[in-house]
């Protein structure tokens, strides 16, 4: 039962979604690009407003501006970022892999997708990419996850992190998004189990974001719970923030589907 609305303001709303529909299944996805150069370019130290070196294990938040680009890096020793993020505007709103996934036809966020929040709006745009072996289905390590793989008391490991980093900024454990986990090779096998494709890790690797809005995101380093490594040694991540970009017309990340393009609109709507 529909209290308080009439018959033609549901008819108009059901129009509006279907239309919706149609427009995304009419619409075909562009194809991922070509993954981007190895070694990364370095920065122009003029563009850098910061860089951080992330031990493995450890963790690290910041707020980025609309349009800066952070970096996301690591060497030649295997590691995994672990990524999450909020609006910073309102901590409520934070990153949806499920949207993510859903709404781009596809669980590889890599270059050329973005990251959408569960309020259908886009929080970072992929804008680079090398090495493109990440995880958006399994999730970070935890306690037992850890525990089970290393024995008791082994390393740190990303949830506790992403709490702590939340706790600092007001936020508990219900606040807590799902992991990206940047240089994780999952793949899904023929029998529907997620398994680590260590042949598609090709050791440095970085990634680039291009903040959509201003959101808080937070990084750990710690190991991937299915790292076939039988030791708890994560290796180092290196951020780095550098100054704003604006995207160019035709700019792929804003235009690859329908869902896209309708999820900057709803950025560009909340501007207002």
């Amino acid at each position: 039962m529909h209290i308080g609305r009439t018959a033609d303001a549901i008819a108009a709303t059901r129009a509006r979604y279907e239309a919706h529909q149609r427009k995304g299944l009419d619409f075909a996805p562009a194809a991922a690009p070509a993954p981007s150069p190895m070694p990364a370019p370095p920065p122009d130290p003029a563009t850098v407003l910061h860089h951080e070196a992330i031990p493995g294990g450890w963790h690290w938040s910041t707020i980025l501006r609309r349009h800066e680009v952070l970096r996301i890096a690591r060497g030649a020793v295997p590691a995994t970022a672990a990524f999450t993020a909020w609006s910073a505007a309102d901590m409520s709103e934070r990153l949806s892999l499920a949207d993510s996934a859903k709404m781009q036809w596809t669980a590889d966020l890599g270059k050329g997708r973005v990251l959408f929040s569960d309020m259908g709006r886009v929080l970072a745009s992929v804008i680079e990419d090398a090495g493109g072996a990440h995880d958006a289905l399994v999730g970070g390590s935890n306690g037992a996850s850890n525990a089970a793989r290393y024995g008791a008391g082994a390393g740190r490991n990303t949830r506790d992190n992403m709490i702590l980093l939340a706790s600092k900024r007001g936020l508990g454990k219900r606040d807590l998004p799902p992991t990206l986990s940047f240089f994780a090779p999952v793949r899904v096998d023929a029998a529907g189990a997620f398994v680590w494709r260590a042949d598609l890790a090709n050791g440095p690797a970085y990634v680039e974001l291009r903040a959509e809005m201003d959101p808080l995101i937070a990084i750990s380093a710690c190991p991937h719970p299915l790292d076939p490594n039988p030791a708890c040694a994560p290796g180092p991540i290196e951020a780095t923030r550098m100054i704003a970009r604006a995207p160019k017309p035709g700019d792929l990340c804003r235009t690859a589907t329908a869902e896209t393009v309708r999820g900057f609109e709803n950025n560009a709507f909340a501007a207002i």
